[in-house]
């Protein structure tokens, strides 16, 4: 994908922001059902004042406001389930406590009155513990229910045209409301368990390559020193008897030494069995697992060794600054051939902040500027760009390299 197409498309939020879009719209489903039936139970209770003109009706009309401003503002709290303190809980049962009690006095307009209370034992009942939600229901419902049976005997009669009218809906959408709440927490908590699982899939991965470089290093290390430990060991006890023998001993040490420092050095620069093709897989999986969409779109691999290696390099350095720099939800890898050279591009959204190249890449850092030591020694280019939040590090080098040396610069 190239950094034009790219642009004129809309910008992806990274995996933090995918997670926060979730719950916006879990929130969003908890507010509009509160605000419907609010507004429902607002509108009939107003009715009924205009009939009456009762002061209590009045009152009654008021307390609901307040208690579906408070219950609104309250569903914030739902995200992280922590207590928001005793003020809010008093803040949140007062009004609908008032607008209860008024329920007594007013036998048609008792099981209105009596839903905020509902509403805001339904809250009240998500931050309970989870072996005691259920039995706080069903006492909320026991306690809204009583101005209803207490006007029972008395006359209370449900209107004939129930089912036409708003009382239907409330009363429905109050019912069904525990158990939506319980489904959106529930879907809530699903989403949040599978993000914490992706980054720890990415923290693994990272620690895995950690392991396999230091098991390479040990694996180099410690068969060389054991070999000269040894070599040094036969030389002392052979400088006496044998100088020539002792000399030579000394000599191999020498040339042990040196490739211990070669082949160090090339672990330490990733020229150590550096596959392009296998790279290219791991940089996908890798962002996979961190939760990145990874697109590859790939000509040829180039036949030269030390080229491949030098893109390898890339596709490797890209990948670690896009996981550690960035809030990535999408990513692109793109080896294209121009003229003669190799040109590998990767691409990532989700550089944002302060400072965003370096958010974006890990500029700050000494990766892309070893990076970039080993791209020019065999005649190459690297370069980067930031594009509101988009990044990309692009590496153009020669398909064939021919008189270098050596490719690494990264001492031991």
């Amino acid at each position: 994908m190239s950094p034009e197409s790219a642009a004129r498309e809309p910008q992806a939020a990274g995996p933090d922001a995918g997670v926060n879009a979730t719950w916006a719209f879990t929130l969003g489903s908890i507010v509009f059902f509160f605000v419907v039936i609010d507004a429902l139970l607002v509108l009939d209770l107003t009715a009924a004042y205009r009939a009456t003109g009762s002061a209590a009706a009045l009152v009654l009309v008021l307390a609901v406001l307040v208690a579906s401003a408070v219950q609104i503002r309250f569903c914030w709290f739902l995200r992280l389930q922590a207590s928001p303190g005793n003020a809010w809980f008093a803040a949140l049962v007062a009004p609908a406590m008032l607008a209860w009690v008024i329920g007594f006095t007013q036998p048609a307009s008792s099981l209105l009155a009596a839903i905020p209370l509902w509403l805001a034992g339904s809250l009240l009942t998500c931050f309970a513990p989870k072996s005691r939600q259920w039995l706080l229901i069903a006492l909320a419902a026991a306690i809204t229910l009583a101005p209803i049976v207490v006007h029972w005997p008395a006359g209370f009669t449900i209107p004939d045209n129930m089912y036409g009218s708003n009382l239907w809906l409330v009363a429905v959408y109050s019912a069904a409301m525990p158990f939506m709440l319980r489904a959106s927490l529930w879907w809530w908590g699903v989403v949040t368990r599978l993000d914490e699982s992706r980054r720890v899939a990415a923290e693994l991965a990272v620690a895995q390559e950690r392991l396999r470089f230091a098991s390479d290093l040990h694996d180099i290390q410690g068969h060389h020193l054991q070999v000269i430990a040894l070599k040094s060991e036969l030389a002392e006890r052979m400088l006496d008897l044998d100088p020539a023998a002792a000399a030579a001993q000394v000599h191999e040490i020498r040339l042990i030494a040196k490739q211990a420092l070669e082949e160090t050095r090339s672990l330490v620069a990733g020229l150590r069995e550096v596959a392009l093709e296998d790279e290219l897989e791991n940089a996908r999986e890798v962002l996979s697992l961190a939760g990145t969409e990874c697109t590859l779109q790939l000509e040829s691999a180039p036949s030269d060794a030390r080229v491949q290696r030098a893109l390898a390099l890339t596709v490797r350095e890209g990948t670690t600054n896009i996981l550690r720099h960035s809030n990535a939800s999408r990513a692109a890898i793109t080896l294209r051939h121009t003229n003669g050279a190799c040109e590998l591009e990767l691409t990532n959204n989700g550089a944002m902040g302060s400072g965003s190249a370096t958010a974006g890449s890990g500029l700050a850092g000494s990766g892309l500027a070893g990076l970039t030591s080993r791209v020019e020694e065999i005649g190459g280019t690297l370069s980067h760009e930031l594009r509101a939040d988009e990044f990309s590090l692009r590496v153009r080098v020669p398909a064939r390299v021919t008189n270098v040396s050596t490719l690494g610069g990264v001492n031991a």
